[in-house]
């Protein structure tokens, strides 16, 4: 830990969905540490002994809990909040499941599926997928944001100007992210904590893991950002690279349809290659390959890239 930990908060302090008249539990000053102790993304009801059938029970009222929200004195509209983030403990369990119509492809996989993880929470050595596969891990806080201006609750599913469901694998470890203010004391939430995740989460879940993360704060007054922005330590994609990818395309006028194009394929040849269920490339996909728009300037038609690390095969 590369700073000293000021509060720890409990998973039983979350809530589902943003709303800015949620009471703070915990009021701290800038410059301080907070750890704080996440729900999975199913709120608690997938668990390591589930099956597909707890997929198709799943409430969705009780999806994507966030820890929080935490009051930092003096934030206040116009300000953007610096986060940086320290570390992980994670759980050593986790979840991908393809979830009906959830998803990229949900038009094509309609039906339930459900892939369990077990990892070593220590030495976070790449975690087993099926008989070959093996992930390489890279913690990191998929929902992480403050409460908006607007009254009311609102839904913590889509992502939004003050943060929240970005899932951006890249939040992990010693990046500092900035996000902007729109009410007094920033009210600040994290969950929906990765083991690991592809860019583009294509099926819509990543290895779901609840994991303790410990968060730094501070203020950058008057800083007026449009949208939340983040700064790396270093090289963003060195535990996958080191093989070489795998690379699908779709090319046209439309950057969603080039994407569902590129994944579809990637799911087609790996699965074929590995012989496993079509399902099952595709839930790997999400957890480990990479969507990239490659080009989207030589109008009418744009390319999407579909990056899958040989790594896990290797």
């Amino acid at each position: 830990m590369s700073s000293e930990l000021n509060h720890t908060i409990h998973r039983q302090h979350h809530h589902f969905g943003w709303d800015n008249s949620n009471p703070p539990v915990l009021t701290i000053a800038p410059g301080q540490t907070v750890a704080f102790d996440t729900v999975d993304a199913s709120g608690g009801q997938l668990g390591p002994d589930s099956t597909v059938a707890d997929v198709g029970t799943l409430d969705f009222g009780k999806v994507n809990p966030v820890t929080g929200p935490v009051f930092i004195d003096g934030a206040e509209p116009g300000d953007a909040l610096k986060v940086t983030i320290d570390s992980f403990r994670p759980s050593g369990w986790g979840w991908t499941a393809n979830i009906p119509g959830f998803g990229l492809l949900a038009d094509q996989f309609t039906e339930p599926a459900l892939h369990v993880w077990k990892y070593d929470a220590q030495s976070m050595a790449p975690a087993l997928f099926g008989p070959g596969g093996r992930v390489p891990l890279k913690p990191f806080c998929g929902t992480i944001g403050v409460a908006p201006g607007e009254a009311g609750a609102h839904s913590i599913v889509p992502p939004r100007r003050v943060g929240g469901n970005m899932d951006i694998r890249d939040l992990a470890a010693g990046t500092t992210l900035y996000l902007p203010v729109e009410v007094a004391g920033a009210l600040f939430s994290v969950g929906d904590t990765h083991a690991c995740q592809g860019d583009g989460e294509v099926c819509g879940t990543a290895i779901e893991s609840p994991m303790e993360v410990v968060l730094g704060f501070d203020l950058v007054k008057r800083a007026e950002l449009p949208f939340p922005r983040f700064e790396t330590p270093g090289p963003v994609s060195r535990h996958l690279d080191e093989k070489g990818y795998f690379v699908t395309t779709g090319i046209g006028p439309d950057l969603m349809e080039g994407a569902r194009a590129a994944v579809s394929r990637m799911v087609e040849e790996i699965a074929r290659a590995q012989g496993i269920p079509a399902v099952d490339a595709y839930m790997l996909c999400s957890v480990c390959a990479d969507l990239r728009i490659s080009e989207i300037v030589d109008q009418p038609n744009w390319v999407v890239s579909f990056y899958f690390p040989k790594v896990v095969f290797d």
